[in-house]
């Protein structure tokens, strides 16, 4: 009856089968042994062909059983029909089906044989029958790892599967340990894990965090069966736009605050660089096949909640440094054919997000998404944060910060920065240090966004504008100008005007202080655009009075013609010593009023100088008069085409929901040089020296102990630590520290007893943010 039974089924043709065949052949035992236990007449001879023909069936039941199960995704998954809760059904049927039938045997044998002359035999006789049962029926197949190579309750709990790491999956993937641990504690902290079909499982761990999240390689789980290929057709694509039109609706102002006024009116005043600068970086570069990226601006700073007033004070001296980077980029992503949802009320951003698919949700799926980016500020991160609420996770890699003086690592992680009492408002955001855009760039922990200088080279109105025995001052408001006298007398006496832009309100003062200008100044009050560019192409010399800091105004002057005086700081401003920078998430060390200028610029259009030191001012304006030709010069990363480049290739390269998850391919490894730098140097400093720039994204590749060898050290010991410092060689005690919290991955951080490693990129001259190869 089995032979016949077995011989109809034939290779098992689903699981339904496997399941009734298995209970079939159960009872067909249970019956069979009971029938040879109760007819003890019957001869040896038939008893153990009847008992080698139940272990052949019970071979041959399991060989099958594996290899109908050899092509099926393992894993929790029910609508994968994956079959995962029918074999752990089966695992434990099979299991006690061999015990049952263990047990049966040793009674068949022994009501057979006799109770007492054969009981001893028979039994070892058949517990090495059973034995060699056990290894036929655990061996696996040719097509298929064995369903039981483990014992039941690692296949009930998902450790069976097809799920186990390699050593070259967890170096690709570093965090994916980490995760399934976490996900084995937290898996059950809200619904929306199972509802991806997570169930407790190890696979379905894997499974969530391959698919969904992306911290694991799906090779884990997925065996030979390849991921579904992406419908090209459905695949929008970047175009060129240059409809000023169609950007002025976007910026339509919300509740008649005129918040973007001073933005549109900037926009449209160098609409045609923009356009002449995409024509020109569209003969270099191939623009084409770029994907369309959805982009979300929220202007936070703008937003009546902020409470700083820049919208209202936008054309009364205030602050338009920001302003300045807003319209740039808004401007670059509308040309470069991105499409566009600008806000600035929290209203307005709380409209979008609520109709963001499971917003609060922390299941991190980004699949069905709406945007793609989002560039804020860190107001506008902190409204943002308010109305996802737990769905932050999932948005958090799509942030971008536009962040004047940049945010570093030591400020950026929470818990590091609560533990070394570094916490501020604007710190603690535990993003990717990357993930912060500057107005310069001042740290390569961060990206450099910059701005557009305007210049008017070829414009009629100004190309025969000649230069004047003049001067002007940057400082827009009065409090600027304090103690500042007899540094202008210096200059005024080596028989040149001075001008001003000081914007004079009689109602109210800045930090309640007046100061009255020199009766020599010739203020004209708050110029706009176009009329301070005209004032700077027939001025020679731009007089910084040591604030504000890394404005755009010096850089506008020198693309203009003129000489910068940028003043020196002994000692260095930072927040150790400066009010102004107290609060402010960085550590730098600010060497003068303008440290761009200084660094990347400098002679003959940047002086650097102690402007309290008056014979060194007056020797400085002597030179400048004597042998300057005022003649404009502007960073190619400072023009619209360099900007165009520069953002370009971020939206194309940088993904921060991959930065964790994979080592970097973005910059090119070819751009990369390893370098153990001396005592008590950053990575900053160790590059620089180089004519390297610091490239935080390799960090990952030294962090190990291999790479502190090969480059020259020779380890003692090796431990791995948490700080701004490391991958490092302790010089004193012959140590090498590797990183254990990658989000404090440095460029910055230096220490009087290490030696750091660093990763160092090329860099293309006057375009900081790339390499050659970045733009290939």
């Amino acid at each position: 009856m089995a032979v016949t039974l077995w011989r109809m089924c034939g290779r098992i043709p689903n699981s339904r089968q496997l399941l009734l065949l298995a209970c079939v052949l159960f009872s067909f035992w249970c019956v069979t042994l009971y029938r040879m236990s109760t007819s003890a007449g019957g001869s040896q001879k038939e008893s153990e062909i009847l008992k080698n023909e139940i272990i052949q069936l019970s071979e041959n039941y399991v060989r099958a059983l594996a290899r109908e199960n050899s092509d099926i995704v393992d894993g929790p998954y029910a609508g994968r029909f994956t079959a995962y809760d029918l074999k752990k059904t089966m695992a434990v049927l099979l299991e006690s089906m061999l015990e049952r039938l263990n047990k049966l045997e040793i009674k068949l044998n022994n009501a057979i044989n006799g109770t007492n002359n054969g009981t001893s035999y028979n039994a070892t006789n058949n517990q090495s029958q059973r034995s060699n049962y056990q290894l036929r029926a655990e061996e696996p197949s040719e097509k298929s790892t064995s369903m039981l190579h483990g014992n039941t309750t690692d296949l009930i709990q998902g450790k069976v599967e097809q799920c186990d790491l390699t050593t070259q999956e967890k170096q690709l993937y570093p965090h994916c340990t980490t995760k399934i641990e976490w996900m084995k504690a937290m898996w059950k902290s809200d619904p929306c894990y199972q509802s991806y079909g997570v169930d407790g499982s190890i696979c379905s761990f894997v499974m969530y965090l391959s698919e969904v999240e992306g911290w694991c390689p799906t090779k884990a789980w997925r065996g030979n069966i390849k991921p579904p290929k992406e419908d090209m057709s459905k695949v929008k694509y970047a175009n060129v736009t240059t409809d000023l039109q169609a950007l002025m609706k976007i910026l339509v102002d919300p509740n008649e605050r005129q918040s973007y006024a001073w933005i549109r009116m900037r926009i449209r005043r160098l609409w045609d660089k923009w356009t002449g600068g995409i024509k020109r970086l569209m003969k270099k570069q191939n623009l084409d096949g770029r994907r369309r990226k959805k982009v979300l601006v929220h202007l936070g700073l703008l937003s009546k909640q902020s409470g700083w007033g820049i919208a209202e004070n936008q054309f009364k001296g205030g602050p338009l440094g920001e302003l300045v980077q807003w319209s740039d980029l808004l401007s670059t992503l509308f040309i470069l054919g991105h499409d566009l949802i600008v806000t600035s009320e929290t209203d307005q951003l709380a409209g979008i997000l609520s109709k963001l698919p499971a917003a609060n949700s922390p299941c991190q799926s980004r699949a069905d998404l709406p945007v793609h980016i989002i560039y804020t500020d860190i107001v506008g991160l902190t409204q943002f944060r308010k109305h996802v609420k737990g769905g932050y996770a999932k948005f958090s890699c799509l942030l971008r910060i536009v962040d004047s003086f940049g945010t570093e690592p030591a400020y950026n992680h929470k818990v590091y920065a609560k533990a070394h009492r570094l916490v501020t408002f604007w710190g603690g955001q535990n993003l990717q240090p990357q993930q912060f855009f500057t107005m310069f760039p001042h740290s390569p922990d961060n990206s450099f966004m910059g701005f557009l200088v305007e210049q008017h080279l070829n414009d009629s109105r100004v190309q025969d504008i000649k230069r004047k025995d003049q001067a002007v001052v940057y400082g827009k408001r009065e409090y600027m100008w304090e103690g500042r006298q007899k540094y202008l007398e210096v200059i005024k006496n080596a028989q040149l005007d001075i001008h001003g832009t000081v914007y004079l309100d009689q109602k109210n003062t800045t930090k309640g202080k007046r100061v009255k200008l020199p009766d020599y100044i010739n203020n004209h009050g708050f110029l706009n655009g176009e009329d301070l560019h005209y004032l700077l192409r027939e001025s020679k010399i731009f007089i910084g009075l040591g604030f504000p800091y890394e404005g755009p105004a010096p850089l506008e002057a020198i693309a203009n013609g003129c000489v910068f005086i940028n003043p020196r700081f002994k000692p260095p401003h930072s927040s150790k010593n400066t009010p102004f920078f107290k609060g402010k998430p960085t550590q730098r060390q600010i060497t003068s009023q303008h440290p761009y200028a200084e660094q990347f610029i400098g002679e003959p259009y940047v002086y650097t100088i102690d402007i309290n030191n008056l014979d060194e001012v007056r020797y400085t304006v002597a030179k400048i008069l004597e042998n300057q030709k005022f003649e404009p010069h502007l960073p190619y990363e400072f023009t619209e085409e360099g900007m165009l480049q520069r953002m370009n290739a971020y939206i194309e390269h940088q993904n921060f929901c991959e930065f964790q998850k994979r080592p970097a391919k973005w910059p090119p490894s070819s751009s990369i040089k390893f370098l153990l730098g001396e005592p008590d140097k950053s990575c900053s400093d160790v590059c620089w020296a180089k004519n390297l720039m610091c490239e935080p994204s390799h960090f990952r590749e030294l962090n190990s102990m291999d790479p502190l060898t090969k480059y020259g050290v020779s380890c003692k010991s090796g431990k791995s630590l948490s700080d701004i410092y490391y991958p490092a060689y302790d010089i004193n005690t012959a140590e090498c520290i590797i990183q254990k919290e990658e989000m404090l991955f440095s460029c910055v951080g230096q220490s009087a007893n290490l030696q750091r490693l660093c990763p160092c990129r090329t860099f293309i001259k006057g375009q900081s943010a790339l390499c050659e190869e970045c733009i290939r």
